[in-house]
């Protein structure tokens, strides 16, 4: 089974791969952009945050790219590649002439190094969020100067996707490890890619400029790419100034939340149609929001309490008052639209008198301040925690839960912390919880990332400190499962048990799509099957 499926990808070469976009675009204008936050790091092998993903998507390319609409692998720094008989491993052909932006050759070097790095034992490139997914590749081979050769050392149903996708950096940049050069890496981003990174405004903004020299410039299936001179990308951080930049034409696009778009999207310039608000459907997979418990901390680690907690989560009035009805209250690790999902699995119900019914047989007691305290080895506790908060525009939605947690003896602060210094302290475990949300990721879930307990240690993306050996020993099969039906039953399993252990309080998943754009940005569609697609808008000459 792992040969004939793996014999597929190989076929997936630029014959296969269609031109997607209007090849007649209009080239040249800039593109302003909304990013919300300043990247943490623009570091590509150690950032793990979804504003430094965005900017390194425009710089920083890999091996093979997805196509919007088919979500079949098309050729991007490889022009092609062949799977062994075996299935063991996976040979990559470089495409040839390609530079790096500061005009040094891209070489297979590169490829092997962008590899190596991820796998370094000593995790000296700060790469352990990166690692999960590249353990059952063992090697990177260099075969001559335009083919390399990974070797699969166990099976894996994404083995291919990932090796495909790896994110290439250039060895000459990246392999200096001094102090010096790491502080300069965080500020800096050189690639292959179709721009450049030409500015960095600190707090303010980044501008990208076209990269002239990119290979995709004379390739006919990158005609209706790219169309813009320059991206301009904004940190633009409270949702309603956002909105007024974009009336004001300093901003081109937005991404809309459901209250924005019912609420935010009125006025003259929305009348006149000088600014238009779209709400579509795609297959693009949703995040979700959450409130993750540390579960190191004394006051979580048992799950009757985390349970209770869920229960005093109003998440229907949330969706009624700020949402307009358009989310669904979230029922486990995954949007429940993906056919991982466990569709048996239903949302956790508001019900107070439950949770404090729940809470007292937990052990939790009434204080004089009315606060639930509890005795642990010894030490009285109160029931009291803080909610470390990255986003201004979320703390209403936090608000309600707070009140509605201290009529049940139940003390919530929240704390409204930038950005940066909110992933250091994720990195660092000093949090009590934390409400963040995680993006959509691949189509095909791979849950260890998050979910398994090999993710906790080294600043992997398992900082709450969840472990059930059962959901590890499933996800563990789960990955070795190339039988997609079969792989959906486990993975299924995986969803209802992490759901049922309540590590997190799961907040929402989007039933829409909702964005907005200022008149002269033109496109083919609404949207494409796995994306809204503004790589292949042009701008109105």
């Amino acid at each position: 089974m792992l040969v004939r499926i793996l014999t597929v990808f190989t076929l997936l070469t630029s014959q296969a791969f269609a031109v997607v976009g209007n090849p007649k675009a209009p080239k040249g204008g800039t593109w302003q952009y909304n990013l919300g936050q300043q990247p943490t790091t623009l570091n590509a092998l150690s950032s793990s945050d979804a504003y430094a993903s965005t900017v390194q998507g425009y710089i920083i390319e890999s091996l093979a790219t997805r196509d919007i609409d088919s979500y079949e692998f098309g050729p991007a720094l490889a022009t092609s590649w062949e799977t062994a008989k075996d299935g063991k491993s996976y040979t990559f052909t470089l495409r040839e002439g390609v530079k790096w932006h500061d005009g040094k050759p891209f070489t297979v070097e590169d490829v092997k190094f962008s590899f190596d790095a991820i796998m370094d034992k000593e995790n000296r490139y700060k790469t352990a969020h990166l690692k999960s997914y590249y353990e059952n590749i063992s090697e990177a081979r260099i075969l001559d100067k335009h083919r390399i050769q990974f070797f699969v050392k166990a099976p894996y149903f994404k083995n291919f996707d990932m090796v495909a996708g790896l994110s290439i950096v250039p060895k000459h940049l990246y392999s200096d490890l001094s102090k010096k050069n790491k502080k300069k890496l965080n500020k800096t981003l050189v690639g292959t890619g179709p721009y450049i990174l030409s500015k960095f405004r600190r707090g303010k903004s980044l501008l990208l400029k076209k990269n002239k020299s990119w290979w995709g410039n004379n390739d006919p299936l990158q005609k209706g790419v790219y169309n813009f001179d320059k991206i301009l990308m904004r940190f633009i951080k409270d949702g309603t100034i956002a909105i007024t930049r974009l009336t004001k034409g300093d901003v081109d696009f937005l991404g809309l939340s459901a209250e924005e778009f019912i609420k935010k999207t009125s006025g003259k310039k929305w009348d006149k149609k000088e600014v238009l608000k779209v709400k579509t459907k795609n297959k693009s997979p949703s995040g979700y929001g959450f409130v993750g418990w540390n579960l190191r901390n004394d006051l979580f680690r048992s799950k009757k309490t985390r349970m209770a907690l869920y229960h005093l989560l109003n998440r229907d009035l949330m969706i009624e008052k700020f949402d307009f009805g358009m989310n669904l209250p979230a029922t486990g690790p995954l949007y429940q639209q993906s056919i991982y999902a466990n569709h048996k699995v239903k949302p956790v119900k508001y019900d107070p008198k439950l949770a404090l019914k729940i809470l007292k047989e937990d052990g939790w007691r009434p204080g004089p301040d009315n606060i639930l305290r509890k005795t642990f080895e010894g030490i009285e506790k109160r029931l009291s925690f803080t909610i470390l908060e990255p986003n201004k525009e979320f703390v209403k939605y936090l608000t309600i839960y707070k009140q509605d947690a201290l009529r049940a003896g139940v003390e919530i602060k929240i704390k409204y912390i930038e950005w940066t210094t909110f992933i250091k302290l994720l990195d660092e475990r000093k949090f009590e919880a934390v409400r963040l949300g995680w993006g959509g990721g691949s189509v095909d879930w791979d849950p260890k990332q998050i979910w398994h307990t090999d993710s906790i240690a080294g600043g992997g993306s398992n900082f709450i400190g969840y472990s059930n050996p059962e959901v590890d020993k499933l996800i563990d099969e789960a990955r070795l499962t190339f039988n997609k039906e079969k792989r959906i039953e486990l993975l299924g399993k995986v969803y209802k048990i992490i759901a049922e252990d309540v590590p997190y309080a799961f907040f929402f998943n989007a039933k829409y799509r909702f964005y907005a754009h200022t008149k002269r940005m033109k496109r083919e569609k609404d949207t494409y099957k796995f994306g809204i697609g503004t790589d292949y808008w042009w701008i109105e000459k």
